[in-house]
Formats: C-alpha cells, sequence, structure tokens
C-alpha cells in the first residue's frame, strides 16, 4: 500500500475527565492492529467537555471545551421541573392555579410566585440557627450536611413588594421566580449567623441529626436540604422593586439580626446594682440574673477570665507555626504581659482606664447583647461611667445632651441603688466567716475605711447617683433592713414591678412539659392524700358511731336482763337459798362421808 488517505472522524463525548469518558477516548485514540500485521493509525478525533481548564496532558483529546457552571434556574425553566415526592401537591396546586387563570384572564387573574426560602420577621427555616447563637448554650452551631447547598433566598418585605408589583401591573407570565441577588450557601449562612449573635463557631454534622431538632419541623427540614441556584429573570425585566436586602441574608445580618431581636421580642436587659459594701449586692444581682435569665458581671471575675482567654488564645494559636492569626497572637501575648506587668507593679490592681476596657469588652460581647447583665457594683465614680459608657469625651457642660454621646448598647436601662445603716452594715461584717472576710477584704479597719469613702463619694456632687440622673436613669432607691428570705422576696417584687416582664425565649417546651407533668403528679399526688385523708375520717367517724351503738346495745341488754332477773331473784331467796345456805352449813358441821347425799336428805327433811 503505497499511501492511504487518512479520513479522520471528530468524536464528541461530554465530561472527558470522569472514568468512563475518559477510557472511551483512550480506547478510541489508540492504533489498530490487523490480523496480517498491519497498523492501521486511528481515525478518530476526541473532542470534549471538561469542568475545569486542567493543566493535565492528556494525549487522546485533540481539543477541550470548558463547561460553563451551572445555569441558574429560572421563570422561563418551570415546564422543565420535577417534584421532589415532599412537594408533588405544591406542584399539582401550581398547575390548577395556572389552568384557573387560563380559563377567563380578564376576570380572573392568577400567578404563581416561586420564592425562594424567606427570613425576616421571625426567620422561619432559619430560626433554629438563630435561636441556638443567641442563646450561646451551645459553642458550635451545628450545619447540617456538607453545608455546600446553595439556598435561594429572599426577605418576607422584599417578597410582599414582589407580589404588590405583580397585583399592581398584572404582567402576562404567570409563572414568576422571587428571590434575591445571592448565591449563599447553608455553611454560609450559619457561619454568618453565628458570628453575629454567637461565637462564630460552626460543625458540620450528619443531616440526620436535624431530625432529633424539637424546633426543625419536617417541612423546615426538607427547605434546609434545597441546592438550587435561582435567578429571577421576570423580575428584572418588568419591575423595579424597592429592595430591603438585595443581596441576601449573609450582606444584611446586621439588619436581620435587629429585626429578628424586635420580633421575637428578644430584647437585653441592661441593669446596674450600686451600693455601699456588704449591703448584700452580690446576692440581689444573683436574684435577679436568675429571675430575667442574665450575665452577672463582677469586676474581678472579668479581669480574671479576661486573662485566662488571652492565654488560651496565646497558648494555642503560637503552638501551630502556621496559624493565620499568628499575628493577633503576638498582640494578645503583649496584651497579657501588659496586665500581668501592670497588676504586679499596682499591688494587684488595674489602672481605671485598664479597668473600664476589660469591661466595655465584656458588654460588648455577644452573650452580654442578646440577654443583657446585671453590673454588679461597677463602675463606682463618675469618671469610670463615663469612661465606660461614652462613646468620646464632651467638655460640654450642658448636661441635657449627655445622653446623645452614650453607648447605648451597653448603657444600663436601670439602676438600683440599694442603701443600709452603718449598724447594720457592721453587724453584717461581723458575722461573716472568717473566709469570706478575707476573701472580700472586709478586716474590720479596711472595711470602715471603705464604708467611709464610699459615703463620702456619694455625696460629691458628681457621684455615680447623680451620673445616671444626669442621662434621665433615676436609681431605683431601696433600703436594705434585713437579708432574710421574706424581705428579699419582697424586694425581687418591687425590682420585678419596675423592670417589667423577662425578655427572652422562657422556658424550653421540654422544660415546660416536664415542669407541667411534675405539677400535674404533684396534684394528683395531693388530691390522693387528700382522698386518703377523708376516707380515713369517715372510718374512724363510722367506727366510733358503730362503736357506741354497740355499747348503748349492750347497756341495753343488762338493763334488760336486770328487769328479768329481778323476779328470780326472789323466788330463789323466799324458797332456795335460805333453805340451801343452811343446809351447806349443817354438811360443813358434820363433815359427812357424801356431802352431796346429806345436803338432798337435809333439803328434803327442811323444805318449806
Amino acid at each position: 500500500m503505497d499511501s492511504i488517505t487518512q479520513v479522520y472522524k471528530r468524536v464528541f463525548i461530554n465530561d472527558i475527565d470522569s472514568f468512563v469518558s475518559k477510557c472511551i477516548a483512550k480506547l478510541l485514540s489508540k492504533n489498530t492492529l490487523e490480523a496480517d500485521g498491519t497498523v492501521w493509525p486511528h481515525n478518530y478525533r476526541v473532542v470534549g467537555t471538561t469542568s475545569s481548564d486542567s493543566e493535565e496532558h492528556r494525549p487522546y483529546l485533540v481539543e477541550a471545551y470548558i463547561e460553563e457552571v451551572e445555569l441558574p434556574f429560572t421563570d422561563e425553566d418551570f415546564r422543565r421541573r420535577k417534584a421532589h415526592p415532599n412537594f408533588k401537591k405544591h406542584l399539582e396546586l401550581e398547575k390548577m392555579v395556572a389552568k384557573m387563570g387560563k380559563t377567563d384572564r380578564m376576570l380572573f387573574s392568577t400567578y404563581v410566585v416561586v420564592s425562594g426560602l424567606q427570613y425576616g420577621m421571625g426567620e422561619q427555616a432559619f430560626h433554629l440557627f438563630f435561636k441556638m447563637s443567641w442563646l450561646g448554650q451551645e459553642n458550635e452551631i451545628p450545619v447540617f450536611g456538607d453545608g455546600t447547598n446553595i439556598v435561594p433566598t429572599i426577605h418576607v418585605s422584599d417578597l410582599a413588594s414582589v407580589i404588590k408589583k405583580i397585583i399592581e401591573h398584572q404582567p402576562k407570565p404567570y409563572y414568576l421566580v422571587a428571590v434575591d441577588y445571592s448565591n449563599n450557601t447553608m455553611e454560609d449562612i450559619v457561619k454568618t449567623i453565628a458570628c453575629a449573635l454567637g461565637l462564630g463557631k460552626i460543625r458540620r454534622k450528619p443531616f440526620e441529626e436535624a431530625f432529633l431538632k424539637q424546633d426543625l419541623s419536617i417541612m423546615d427540614i426538607d427547605l434546609l436540604q434545597v441546592n438550587l441556584c435561582m435567578e429571577g429573570g421576570h423580575l428584572k425585566e418588568l419591575f423595579c422593586v424597592q429592595w430591603l436586602c438585595e443581596f441576601g441574608l449573609v450582606e444584611n445580618i446586621e439588619l436581620v439580626v435587629e429585626e429578628y431581636r424586635q420580633n421575637r421580642g428578644l430584647l437585653p436587659i441592661r441593669m446596674c446594682v450600686l451600693g455601699p459594701p456588704a449591703v448584700g449586692k452580690s446576692r440581689v444581682c444573683m436574684q435577679i440574673c436568675d429571675h430575667y435569665k442574665l450575665h452577672h458581671i463582677r469586676l474581678n471575675e472579668t479581669i480574671s477570665e479576661t486573662i485566662s482567654n488571652l492565654e488560651y488564645f496565646v497558648r494555642n494559636t503560637l503552638s501551630d507555626a502556621e496559624n493565620e492569626d499568628s499575628t493577633s497572637a503576638i498582640e494578645a501575648q503583649d496584651l497579657l504581659n501588659f496586665f500581668k506587668d501592670h497588676i504586679e507593679q499596682n499591688g494587684g490592681f488595674l489602672d481605671d482606664q485598664v479597668l473600664v476596657k476589660v469591661m466595655m469588652d465584656k458588654l460588648m460581647s455577644n452573650p452580654c447583647k442578646n440577654q443583657g447583665f446585671v453590673l454588679d457594683g461597677f463602675p463606682k465614680t463618675y469618671e469610670q461611667a463615663k469612661e465606660l459608657f461614652h462613646v468620646e469625651d464632651h467638655e460640654s457642660e450642658e448636661k441635657s445632651y449627655l445622653i446623645s454621646y452614650c453607648n447605648k448598647k451597653i448603657l444600663p436601662e436601670f439602676v438600683i441603688c440599694l442603701d443600709a445603716s452603718d449598724s447594720f452594715l457592721k453587724d453584717q461584717v461581723i458575722n461573716l466567716s472568717e473566709k469570706l472576710v478575707q476573701e472580700k477584704k472586709y478586716e474590720q479597719e479596711h472595711f470602715l475605711q471603705v464604708l467611709a469613702k464610699y459615703r463620702e463619694k456619694i455625696m460629691e456632687e458628681e457621684s455615680i447617683i447623680n451620673y445616671f440622673e444626669d442621662l434621665d436613669i433615676h436609681p431605683i432607691l431601696i433600703e436594705i433592713t434585713s437579708l432574710n428570705t421574706p424581705d428579699s422576696q419582697l424586694l425581687m417584687h418591687s425590682i420585678c414591678e419596675r423592670v417589667g416582664k423577662p425578655r427572652n425565649y422562657g422556658e424550653s417546651n421540654q422544660k415546660v412539659q416536664e415542669e407541667v407533668m411534675m405539677l400535674t403528679e404533684s396534684v394528683k399526688k395531693a388530691d390522693k392524700e387528700q382522698k386518703e385523708m377523708e376516707e380515713a375520717k369517715q372510718r374512724s367517724a363510722h367506727w366510733e358511731m358503730w362503736t357506741k351503738t354497740l355499747e348503748e346495745k349492750r347497756q341495753w341488754e343488762v338493763q334488760q336482763l336486770e328487769v328479768l332477773s329481778i323476779p328470780m331473784k326472789t323466788y330463789l331467796t323466799e324458797h332456795i337459798i335460805t333453805t340451801v345456805s343452811q343446809g351447806l352449813v349443817a354438811c360443813g358441821s358434820a363433815w359427812p362421808e357424801d356431802p352431796l347425799d346429806f345436803l338432798a336428805e337435809y333439803l328434803i327433811k327442811n323444805h318449806p
């Protein structure tokens, strides 16, 4: 064969990087060996699509075409949908609505609005992640599944705006997609929520664990599994929507979080409890925190917590040389050294500026912003309060304008000022254990100095009480005369009347059910005990009546027997007893061998 005219055939293979496609392409590109030993060069030219622009060498491939990213679902794709088994009824309803609209469009206009997952005004399917982050009871918020599924979303206010536009303009297409311009994954959404309300930590968990969450309905679980990129084509072309959250939940998380708090009534309660030493501030703070589920903020504990957190962060970050937070760890180490040096140089104390910075960071943390807090005895002075609650220095003497320069996020709403007589406070310290005296540094001389200093500071013109008065936060003044339980309950009652009801989720449904069951059981037990007591009482009354009746009957029988025995006694006395008595006396005198025979003969002889 002098010459061979080679005719090539182009073969297109989709997804050339997959195992099957790659094997077929290699086989087609090989030379062919005939039976007579002739080698025929391959006459196929393989072209195909690939998902990425890889540098991998593919000798079997002539041309590679990079596949476009999966096209989003639009209004025009509605005919190609295949309903998930859980959503078949939705599809049937859509078809029914469309059919009704086609009957007489002038009389009856119908539209199918395909919405993304709604959020805002309570958060609906995403509520579990908001709630867990807000409560802060778990360090890590779960992401069910791998979290890579794209979740189409729209704010409920934006959805209402779209529907309003449809009603006003009545466009020709009856099928419209209503979604915002975001393509966030489930992991993106959960991570953003956790950072805005919680500690910012998430953990992927098997999707089956979602079924264990009581706050998730079956419908919510189905919605969280959605993996769909959607685009509202008609929405862009036909309407000019005034968007509230045009680019989705992640981009507008601050607005959404504020809406969530307002609509759920989850508003923080910020309080400050002041008073002289040994008046019982900590005790009152703990009672308030227990009732309102607030965070108890004490100066010493906050300083210790800050130092511990810095040590933990430095220890765990610097040990990993590749950690991206190494720069932050160095800064944290410098701050830690600053704290320790300051404490050593000042005999265990920190400057006011450092104290204020530590306390401000604590009050600005998500837990305090979520539930609220009770400041225990801090700030102590006018200057500390000004540094803590003011966002900037303001030298104006117009105190009526001070409120506009305050950090509203941490400024207390309620201030409680406890007070007691000096003699009462001294008695309280005297009755403390030696251990508590040492812990609180309430040795007699030191305590009297601290008490005198407090009295002096509170009488100054720029006192801590006057600071709050200048801001129109009028302290609740409470005189402590006793720390007994009834007086504590009365004190809490007066505080609750001023503060109002708690602003949190309340007890969980499970706990409420347990309490209801316990209450029901206790009521049943009390009813049973009451019934048993009544039955015992009735038995006792019946026994007493029966015993009384029996005694009366016995007495009546005795009386009847006595009445019946009178004639018999008379007869026996007159005719028998006298003669028998004489016979017995005679028998006793004679001592006969047979007394009975002797007595019988005597009675016969002497018969009256």
